[in-house]
């Protein structure tokens, strides 16, 4: 790794931690220190269920429970079983919670101002569009790609949000029935397989592969709208292609729509050529191929 690059990252992490006020006993006054406010503000965005909040905030389970009794002896959360499951435990803001989040988000917009307001208009754009960008590669860096079971929930929910967008963008709409199968048999080892991507636990990209000999049938390419852009896709193919290297595969295959022009040019861009149709996909309008090296 350039060690620039790195001596350039550890400044910017300094001068962050330090503006924001990270390295306070006291986040903007009110008597806690940043991980809680956090906390405190996740709980009231809906993130409720404990397992959940830890995996949204990456979080070890000690110290977050450390977090969560500490904001319960204040009287700001309630900890309570879940009525449907006793095993899952939800936690929710109280009356004073809910005025403490408020007093937060009042003193987070203030405090935004202010590093805002001493710079000029055409500086303020800069410093947020580069926000932007920064915000969207840092939790790109921060997926984490997996082979799971197809039945696996975040798989099967990656699933769902590929078939609403198919559904959306197609002409005539997605009918996962009329489509060239992927069933779960078909996408598990040893017989294909099922790449996950997942960003603090949630879904955020999916491909599968079906092995067909020496070559496999790239299926179901879904990257999360959020994190388009960044380069995740590239990761996701390149991924799926020393996957299917990994097992032999010497050609990887696949068909995609019109309607998909950013895939269409992933697939140019990553050494795919335009070959003749090879299956009877009826959603089908180009078909690819690529030879791994």
């Amino acid at each position: 790794m350039d060690a620039e690059k790195v001596a350039q990252v550890r400044r910017f992490n300094r001068t962050v931690t330090q503006r924001i006020g990270a390295l306070d006993d006291s986040f903007l006054s009110r008597t806690r220190p940043l991980a809680q406010a956090r906390v405190l503000y996740e709980i009231g965005n809906g993130h409720t269920e404990v397992r959940g909040l830890r995996a949204w905030l990456d979080l070890d389970s000690g110290y977050l429970t450390r977090l969560l009794h500490a904001l319960e002896r204040n009287g700001l959360i309630a900890i309570d079983e879940d009525a449907a499951d006793r095993r899952v435990r939800r936690v929710t803001l109280t009356d004073a919670g809910r005025a403490e989040r408020a007093e937060y988000e009042r003193l987070s917009d203030a405090s935004a101002e202010e590093l805002l307001e001493p710079l000029g208009s055409k500086q303020q754009q800069r410093l947020v569009e580069a926000m932007a960008v920064i915000e969207q590669l840092m939790q790109a860096s921060a997926v984490e790609f997996a082979i799971v079971d197809p039945a696996e929930p975040a798989a099967r929910e990656a699933t769902r949000r590929y078939f609403a967008e198919l559904s959306e963008r197609f002409e005539h709409g997605y009918d996962p029935a009329a489509a060239i199968s992927a069933n779960d048999d078909e996408v598990r080892l040893p017989r294909g397989l099922t790449l996950l991507a997942t960003l603090h636990g949630e879904p955020v990209a999916l491909g599968l592969l079906k092995f067909h000999g020496d070559w496999a049938h790239l299926k179901r390419m879904w990257l999360s709208r959020e994190l388009r852009g960044v380069g995740l896709g590239s990761r996701l193919l390149q991924t799926l292609e020393s996957q299917a290297a990994g097992h032999g595969i010497r050609t990887v295959r696949l068909e995609t729509n019109r309607a998909l022009t950013e895939a269409i040019a992933l697939y140019h861009h990553a050494g795919y050529r335009e070959v003749a149709r090879f299956n009877d996909e009826p959603h089908g309008d180009h078909w690819f191929e690529k030879e791994l090296t």
